[in-house]
C-alpha cells in the first residue's frame, strides 16, 4: 500500500493544482448603452453619460493591460436603475447596474468570454466616501453615481480573466 500512495499523492497534487493564466490583454474597451435600460426617469437624468463615464473608469483599472494586439472588452448595459435613500433605509432597495460583458477577438468564436454583471446597491457601498449619510443621499447624487460606476468598473476588473 506504501507504494501507491505516493503517486497517488503526486496525481492528486497534479489534478487540484491549476496553471497561472496568462492575464487577458485589451486593445479596445467598448460600453454601449439604449435608453430602453434606463428603467426610471431619475435615472434618465444622472445616465447621460453613462457609457463614457464606465468606459473611463474600466481604462483607469485595466491601462497596464492595454496592448495593439490584445482583445476587445465590449459592455453592453442592459438595465440602469437607481433608487433613494429612504427605499435603501428600509430595505427595498432597487438600486441596480446590470450589463453583459463580452470579451473577443477580431473574430468572434466559442472561446469568447461572456457574463452578465449586475451590481446592486450592497456592492456600491463600499465605494460610498467615509463618512458618508447614505440616507442624505439622492438619485441625482454625484456620491451615488460615481459609486456605482466605480463598483461596476471594479467588478468586470475582477472577473476579466476569469
Amino acid at each position: 500500500m506504501l507504494r501507491i500512495v505516493p503517486p497517488l499523492l503526486i496525481a492528486l497534487l497534479l489534478a487540484t493544482s491549476a496553471p497561472a493564466k496568462d492575464k487577458v490583454m485589451l486593445k479596445d474597451i467598448v460600453v454601449e448603452m439604449d435608453l430602453e435600460a434606463v428603467v426610471n426617469a431619475e435615472a434618465a437624468m444622472r445616465y447621460g453619460t453613462l457609457a463614457t463615464d464606465l468606459q473611463g473608469a474600466i481604462a483607469a483599472r485595466l491601462a497596464d493591460r492595454i496592448a495593439e494586439d490584445g482583445l476587445t472588452l465590449t459592455v453592453d448595459i442592459s438595465e440602469a436603475e437607481l433608487s433613494n435613500g429612504f427605499t435603501e433605509a428600509v430595505g427595498i432597495a432597487e438600486t441596480k447596474l446590470i450589463g453583459d460583458v463580452k470579451i473577443a477577438g477580431k473574430a468572434s468564436n466559442a472561446l469568447d468570454n461572456i457574463f452578465t454583471l449586475t451590481v446592486t446597491i450592497d456592492q456600491v457601498r463600499v465605494f460610498f466616501p467615509e463618512g458618508l449619510d447614505e440616507t442624505t443621499l439622492t438619485v441625482s447624487s454625484q456620491e451615488y453615481y460615481t459609486s456605482l460606476i466605480a463598483a461596476f468598473a471594479d467588478a468586470v476588473a475582477v472577473r476579466i480573466d476569469d
